[in-house]
């Protein structure tokens, strides 16, 4: 079958850019760099990673909103170090038609200055405590470094989840919650990842503390998806969000949020495609299963009517298919197909129908193999659990064999992937590792784990490990 005309191990940059275009993602011609047109199937691929993020926001009692597109600047100065944080990143809205505003609007680069003013007249008593709101939407920043579909553009397609509580131990056990809802998400996309506690130079604008959620894609760089924010009181006090306490007293609310981004459909690509185009797990696969007619002159009736049959079973058990009848070649539908990911393939033709059999062809690995149209559905089913869980598995493998822990700067050097060395603690240590290495600090393991090594710029006793690593 036909391959890219760039191999992803050759060029990984060069095969994304390519992938992107070939599969029909998005469209990357609109007259603004950055903001690209989503093209049905790309949007089909993000809707269902939409699905899987509203399952568990319902499942965790949030409750869906939307928020305005402009935020007034008067709400957004409210909070100096958000403003630091994002004043050069926003896009300004200073006409009406043709008439200056009094105020000037920006546009959403997130929301917690939008929605907070509102929060604080939601919340009134310790009863409307804790509020679980999220919401999807698109959130506009200034990017100046380079563009590149999903992973870094202007127009940014985001699930922000914001939440008040009535102490900092009710906003932690929020993040538990957060952490356990990354884990549950990111093993249906089959998309290994790491939790790193951002230091606090790079924290979110704001935060109390930041982890980030970060994958390794295969060019060896780090790509953040998404951030859990811990935010304890420094929003509700310039915002007023307050409650009255039981005791009749009133105190601020303590907050976090959960952002991910349309990078989770960046890193879908990079990690599970190759040289064919997509691989994409069965769980957010527009078309999980496509039946392909194999037909001989004068036996097409038959072969068309047990297609459709199959289809319609598929159907019936919650699996996505579609049955392929156009008139080009079989070889042209299998190109097709596995450019755009679909997890498995089926064949069935005459001498098929007369064994009572179905073809199955997996994308991930391209086994082939015969089974019984009786059992069909079942194998199916059962295939597509195996796809998923193999994609996971070849993805943590990657992971796993490219995750350093070393206490050498020299040794470190020549690494790819993430390197984690010693750390004292001091900004200034860290800074000059990155430097060396040429890198970005991604921050220290959330797990608790112990460093007995010595700092390798200053020689000190290292408190913890720090995680290094080309990002995008």
């Amino acid at each position: 079958m036909p391959e890219t005309k760039i191999k992803k191990t050759d060029d990984f940059n060069e095969w994304y850019n390519e992938i992107v275009e070939l599969a029909d993602l998005c469209d990357k011609r609109y007259p603004i760099k950055g903001m690209n047109v989503w093209r049905p199937y790309g949007w089909k691929l993000m809707s269902h990673v939409d699905r899987l993020i509203r399952e568990e926001m319902i499942k965790t009692n949030h409750h869906e909103v939307c928020f305005p597109l402009l935020i007034p600047e008067s709400s957004f100065k409210k909070e100096e170090e958000h403003i630091e944080g994002f004043g050069s990143e926003v896009y300004w809205v200073t006409h009406a038609g043709l008439n200056e505003l009094e105020e000037r609007w920006l546009l959403r680069p997130t929301s917690e200055t939008a929605m907070y003013p509102v929060f604080s007249l939601w919340i009134r008593s310790h009863a409307d405590l804790p509020l679980k709101t999220f919401q999807i939407v698109n959130t506009f920043r200034y990017e100046t470094k380079q563009t590149r579909a999903f992973i870094r553009v202007r127009e940014i397609h985001f699930f922000e989840a914001h939440t008040c509580h009535v102490d900092f131990e009710d906003a932690e056990n929020q993040v538990k919650e957060d952490k356990e809802i990354a884990d549950r998400l990111f093993k249906k996309l089959s998309l290994p990842y790491i939790l790193s506690k951002r230091p606090d130079w790079d924290k979110f604008a704001g935060a109390f503390y930041t982890i980030s959620i970060d994958v390794l894609m295969p060019s060896g760089r780090t790509l953040q998806l998404g951030s859990i924010h811990q935010y304890k009181d420094n929003f509700s006090k310039p915002y007023e969000i307050s409650y009255e306490t039981e005791d009749g007293t009133h105190a601020n609310c303590h907050q976090t949020t959960y952002g991910m981004s349309e990078r989770i459909l960046g890193a879908l690509i990079g990690i599970h495609g190759d040289n064919k185009g997509l691989v994409m797990p069965p769980e957010v696969a527009p078309v999980q299963v496509v039946v392909i007619p194999i037909i001989f002159k004068g036996k097409e009736k038959p072969v068309f009517n047990a297609c459709d049959a199959l289809c319609k079973k598929l159907g019936e058990s919650s699996i996505r298919s579609h049955v392929d009848k156009r008139d080009i070649t079989p070889g042209n539908k299998y190109y097709n197909w596995e450019l755009k990911g679909v997890p498995l393939r089926i064949e069935i033709g005459p001498k098929d129908l007369e064994k009572k059999e179905i073809v199955i062809v997996r994308r991930d690995n391209s086994d082939k193999r015969s089974v019984s149209q009786e059992s069909s559905v079942n194998v199916i089913k059962d295939e597509l659990d195996k796809i998923s869980k193999n994609l996971y598995g070849n993805a943590k493998k990657y992971l796993d064999e490219n995750m350093h822990r070393v206490n050498d700067i020299k040794k470190a050097k020549n690494l790819k992937g993430i390197i984690e060395l010693p750390w004292c603690g001091t900004d200034d240590c860290a800074l000059k590792i990155e430097d060396i290495l040429d890198g970005n600090t991604l921050g220290e393991p959330i797990e608790d784990v112990k460093c007995i090594d010595t700092c390798p710029v200053c020689g000190k006793s290292a408190t913890t490990w720090m995680r290094y690593a080309k990002t995008y």
